[in-house]
């Protein structure tokens, strides 16, 4: 039965899912609205076309193609660049929402996400060590989404375009990378921590 990560088409895929976006960014900073807005659909639908043509799952491509055409149709209609970042910013903050509560309810995303995409079922949840990592792990996703949701926000209402695209970018792969280094971190010692005897 193929994993959460195989469904969403491996690192590639997630890579590939956000290539639009990044390009979107850059495009604006250097050219107009219009042009930025092309220019990302078109990276779009190239990267969704590279994934069949290399007959690598399509799902994430296809998924970051209409995620790209709704912040390309906000960004249209508004005509503000800002209306792009719109639903990132709505995401992040009902993923803020969503770990926070997972914390509160003693089922920490972070774990849950995690053993899905290694599909190693939930049973960790009875393991008070792992529990404890994962409630770190996700409390510090949580301040990542709130994070991006305060900054970008801020910029957001200030109709900072070009510095909203540039924290869109400092604040995606960076600080998510951060994040994940500090879960498998936190993972692995809990981990450790359980197979000694003598905790």
């Amino acid at each position: 039965m193929p994993t959460l990560l195989d469904q969403m088409g491996g690192v590639s895929g997630i890579v590939a899912s956000s290539i639009p976006v990044g390009v979107f960014v850059v495009a604006n900073i250097v050219f107009e609205l219009q042009p930025a807005i092309i220019a990302a659909v078109v990276a779009g639908v190239l990267v969704t076309v590279w994934r069949i043509a290399r007959k690598q799952p399509v799902q994430p491509a296809v998924s970051g193609l209409l995620g790209v055409g709704l912040a390309a149709f906000i960004a249209s209609r508004t005509g503000e660049a800002r209306g792009f970042y719109l639903p990132g910013l709505i995401t992040s903050g009902f993923l803020a929402v969503a770990f926070l509560v997972s914390v509160l309810v003693r089922r920490p995303l972070a774990g849950v996400i995690w053993h899905g995409i290694n599909g190693d079922g939930q049973g960790w949840r009875n393991n008070p060590l792992l529990l404890r990592a994962y409630t770190y792990a996700t409390l510090l996703w949580t301040l990542v989404f709130a994070s991006r949701v305060v900054l970008q926000g801020l910029l957001y209402d200030a109709n900072e375009e070009t510095w909203l695209g540039v924290a869109r970018l400092a604040m995606g792969y960076p600080l998510t990378g951060l994040a994940l280094l500090f879960t498998i971190w936190a993972v692995r010692r809990a981990h450790r921590a359980s197979a000694d005897p003598a905790v």
